[in-house]
């Protein structure tokens, strides 16, 4: 009996929090697909290269937490000078994001420019177009 009745406690707690959960999505913006992605970090440069040579040593180990151990404790163990390589690299990669959120932001701010103008034409036009429709739809509402 009372199994019955924490489960239905835990449904309506369940509840409640998938519909918070679903009010904080819907406040997110949305996702744009053509943002640049951020650049890796000189540590997850250095696990790239970790994983092919741990997969090729252990090939029957199917387990994602044991590579980032065992990454985590080889990356502890490196020496600065045997980190340099990794983040040369990561900071190769973060130069190359910037110049491609740079162009990223500069077509985001050309495609607003060209949105407001075509609103703005729009409104005009539609404008237009009512004071021409309706005074033709006057005259044919009198006639019936």
């Amino acid at each position: 009996m009372k199994g019955g009745k924490s489960k239905v406690k835990s449904d309506n707690k369940l509840a409640v929090k998938k519909q918070a959960a679903e009010t904080k999505k819907s406040k997110k913006a949305a996702k744009d697909p053509n943002k640049p992605k951020r650049p890796p970090s000189a540590f997850f440069v250095f696990m790239e290269e970790f994983r092919k040579t741990y997969k090729e040593k252990h090939p029957n180990n199917k387990s994602v937490a044991v590579v980032g151990k065992a990454g985590g404790d080889k990356w502890k163990q490196l020496s600065a000078s045997e980190k340099a390589p990794y983040i040369s690299k990561a900071e190769k990669r973060k130069q190359e994001y910037e110049k491609n959120m740079q162009a990223y932001n500069k077509k985001q701010a050309a495609g607003a420019a060209e949105e407001e103008e075509s609103d703005k034409s729009r409104s005009e036009v539609n404008d237009d177009d009512e004071d021409q429709d309706g005074s033709g739809e006057d005259d044919s509402e009198d006639d019936d």
